[in-house]
C-alpha cells in the first residue's frame, strides 16, 4: 500500500499538571532547608510570598532564613514589614528584630526593639528569652536597661501559679483562677491555652474546644493554640480526627523561631502522625550546642528518622543516645531491630517513649486489645507469664486485659492471685472480681451492691498504661476504707477510679497528692453506695483537711459527673457531694 494514505501519528507524550502554587514552593523551600541549602531555600520562601503576601508566616519564614544567613538587616526589613504593612498584632516580630540588632552589635536598637516587645506583647510568648536578653544587653550597654513595663507580667504570678496547679492535677482550681484572670486581661492568650487545657483534662471538651478556637480567632498563628486544637480534635472521634489531620499539615508549613516552640511543635506532629514534619524540626533543634547533649533528643529525633523512612539517620541518632546515655534502654533496643526493619520493614510499633519499660507496656496493651484469634496463644502465655512473675503494675494491667480470656488454665491462675496473702489487696481483689464476673467464683448477696451495680462500671479500665502513682492512690483508699475480705467495695473504689484515669487519659495529671485524690475517692464512692461520710470524717482518716478532700472530690465530680449519675438514679444529693 501507497504510504501516502495512512494517517500521520502524532508523537505521544505524557504530560502531568504540576500546580505550582505556594505550598508547592513551601515544601521546596523546607527541603532546601533541610539539606542547608539556605539561597534556594531563600528563593522560594520569596515566591510563597509573592503568591500570598498576606500570610505573615511566609514573611517571617524569609526573616528566618535571612537571619540565618547573617543578613540580619534583610531580616528586620521583612519583619518591619509585617507590622506595617501584613499583620500588626505579631508582636514576636519585635523580638526576632532584637536579636537581629544584637547580633549586629547594635545594642541600643536591640534594648528599644526589645522593650517595645515586652509593652506590647501580652502574650509572653517570649518573656523568658526576653529577660535573658536584658542581662546580655546590660551587660554590653554597662548600664541598666531603660524603665519599662511588661504587659505580660500583669497577672503573671497567678498564671505561674494555674500553671503549677496544672501541674499537680489541681484542674477545678487553676481553671477558678484562670477564668479570673481572662476577665482582666482577655487578650492574655497563655492565660486561655492553660484555661482550655484545664477543661480537657476535666473531661469539658467542648468548653476546652470553645477557649482554644477563641484564641485562634483572635491569633490565628497562635502555635500553642494550633497544636492544642490538632490534639484536642484528634481525641474526638471521627470527625474530630478528620480535623486534627487538616491540622497537622496546616502545622507542617510552620517553621518556629524559638528552641521551645519547635519543640512544642515537634512533639505535637510526633503524635499526629506527621514524621517528616517532626523529623525536620527534631534535627534542627539538634544543631544547638546545648540541645546536641540531650540523650532524649536525639531518640525522638531517632522515632522520627526511621518512621519517616530515615534508618541509616536513626541508627546515628540512636548510636548518640546510647552514646550519651548507656541506659536508654529504647534506643538499645530499636537500634537492635533496626537491621531486621531495613530488611523485611517495620513489622512492630515505634514508641517516641525515651523508656523502654512505657515502649513495651504500650506494645503489648495493643496486642492484648486486637487480640487476634491466631495470635490467643501467644498473648494467654504473656499473660499468664504477667500474672505469675511481673511486677504488681504488670498484674494490675493484665488483670484488666484477661477478663475476656478467663478459661480454665487462666482460672487456676486467677485464684492463686486471689487467694495468695503476698500479694497486694488490689490485685487479689480485681482478680477475685473477674472470677466472679465469669461465673468461676459466687459473690455473697449484697442488697446494696445491686442498688450500686448502675452506677459502677465493671468494664476493665482500657488504659495502655497503669502508672503506679494511679496504684498507689487506689492502694490508700483500699486500705483506708476496706475491711479484710471486702471485695465489693474494693472493686467499686477501681471501677471510679479507673473511669476517672480512662476519662482523662492520655492527659492524666502528675497526681501527686496521694491522700487529698485518695480521700475523694473514699469519699465519692461511699455516697454512690449510700454512705453517710463527711469531709471531715474523711479527711481525718487521711490526714488531710476536709476543705482538702472538698476540693479534689469537685475535681472528681467534674470529671465524671458523679452528681448527674445520683441524680440518674434517684439518690438524693441535696446536701452537695
Amino acid at each position: 500500500m501507497n504510504g501516502n494514505n495512512r494517517r500521520e501519528e502524532k508523537p505521544r507524550t505524557n504530560v502531568v499538571s504540576l500546580s505550582m502554587d505556594e505550598s508547592f514552593f513551601f515544601e521546596r523551600a523546607v527541603r532546601a532547608l533541610d539539606r542547608y541549602q539556605y539561597d534556594k531555600a531563600l528563593k522560594y520562601f520569596r515566591k510563597s510570598v509573592e503568591l500570598k503576601p498576606d500570610n505573615p508566616v511566609n514573611h517571617c519564614n524569609m526573616a528566618g532564613i535571612l537571619s540565618e544567613m547573617g543578613n540580619y538587616e534583610a531580616s528586620n526589613e521583612v519583619l518591619l514589614h509585617v507590622l506595617d504593612e501584613v499583620d500588626p498584632s505579631m508582636t514576636e516580630c519585635r523580638f526576632y528584630m532584637a536579636n537581629n540588632f544584637a547580633n549586629m552589635e547594635r545594642f541600643e536598637e536591640a534594648e528599644t526593639a526589645l522593650l517595645k516587645y515586652l509593652e506590647e506583647d501580652a502574650a509572653g510568648q517570649f518573656l523568658h528569652e526576653a529577660e535573658e536578653m536584658i542581662d546580655l544587653l546590660q551587660l554590653e550597654l554597662n548600664r541598666k536597661i531603660r524603665d519599662h513595663s511588661v504587659l505580660a507580667r500583669r497577672g503573671s504570678d497567678r498564671h505561674e501559679r494555674a500553671r503549677t496547679m496544672l501541674e499537680e492535677g489541681m484542674f477545678a482550681e487553676a481553671a477558678d483562677l484562670l477564668e479570673e484572670l481572662l476577665k482582666e486581661y482577655p487578650e492574655f492568650a497563655a492565660a486561655a491555652n492553660n484555661l482550655a487545657l484545664a477543661y480537657y483534662y476535666m473531661g469539658m471538651t467542648d468548653r476546652a474546644l470553645g477557649v482554644v478556637e477563641d484564641v485562634l480567632e483572635r491569633e490565628p498563628g497562635n502555635l500553642h493554640g494550633l497544636c492544642n486544637l490538632a490534639i484536642f480534635r484528634r481525641h474526638s472521634g471521627p470527625e474530630g480526627a478528620e480535623e486534627a489531620s487538616r491540622l497537622a499539615r496546616r502545622l507542617t508549613a510552620i517553621i518556629p523561631f524559638h528552641r521551645e516552640h519547635a519543640f512544642k511543635l515537634a512533639t505535637t506532629l510526633g503524635i499526629l502522625g506527621e514524621h517528616e514534619a517532626a523529623y525536620l524540626h527534631f534535627r534542627r533543634l539538634l544543631t544547638d550546642e546545648e540541645a546536641s547533649a540531650d540523650a532524649s533528643l536525639h531518640h525522638y529525633c531517632a522515632v522520627a528518622a526511621v518512621l519517616s523512612g530515615r534508618p541509616e539517620a536513626a541508627e546515628k541518632l540512636w548510636k548518640t543516645t546510647l552514646k550519651l546515655d548507656p541506659e536508654a534502654e529504647a534506643a538499645a533496643y530499636y537500634l537492635d531491630r533496626l537491621p531486621e526493619w531495613q530488611t523485611d520493614g517495620i513489622a512492630e510499633p515505634v514508641s517516641y517513649h525515651y523508656r523502654l519499660e512505657a515502649v513495651r507496656r504500650s506494645e503489648l496493651w495493643q496486642r492484648w486489645e486486637e487480640r487476634l484469634p491466631e495470635d490467643s496463644p501467644a498473648i494467654r502465655a504473656a499473660l499468664i507469664r504477667t500474672l505469675r512473675t511481673g511486677s504488681e503494675e504488670d498484674k494490675h494491667h493484665a488483670l484488666q486485659a484477661c477478663r475476656p480470656l478467663a478459661d480454665e488454665e487462666m482460672t487456676r491462675v486467677l485464684r492463686d492471685l486471689a487467694y495468695d496473702e503476698r500479694e497486694s489487696e488490689s490485685v487479689r481483689g480485681l482478680a477475685l472480681s473477674i472470677l466472679v464476673d465469669n461465673g468461676f467464683e459466687q459473690a455473697e448477696p449484697d442488697a446494696e451492691d445491686e442498688r450500686s451495680s448502675a452506677l459502677f462500671s465493671l468494664e476493665p479500665a482500657e488504659l495502655p498504661v497503669w502508672e503506679k502513682r494511679w496504684q498507689d492512690v487506689l492502694d490508700a483508699a483500699i486500705r483506708s476504707s476496706c475491711a479484710p475480705g471486702d471485695f465489693s467495695l474494693r472493686r467499686d473504689l477501681e471501677s471510679l477510679w479507673t473511669d476517672f484515669l480512662r476519662r482523662l487519659y492520655p492527659e492524666v495529671p502528675v497526681l501527686s497528692y496521694v491522700e487529698g485524690w485518695a480521700a475523694a475517692l473514699d469519699y465519692l464512692t461511699d455516697k454512690l453506695r449510700r454512705g453517710t461520710s463527711t469531709y471531715e470524717e474523711v479527711g481525718r482518716r487521711y490526714g488531710v483537711s476536709a476543705s482538702t478532700v472538698g476540693r479534689y472530690v469537685k475535681r472528681v465530680d467534674q470529671v465524671c459527673s458523679i452528681k448527674e449519675r445520683m441524680t440518674l438514679h434517684g439518690r438524693d444529693h441535696r446536701k452537695g457531694l
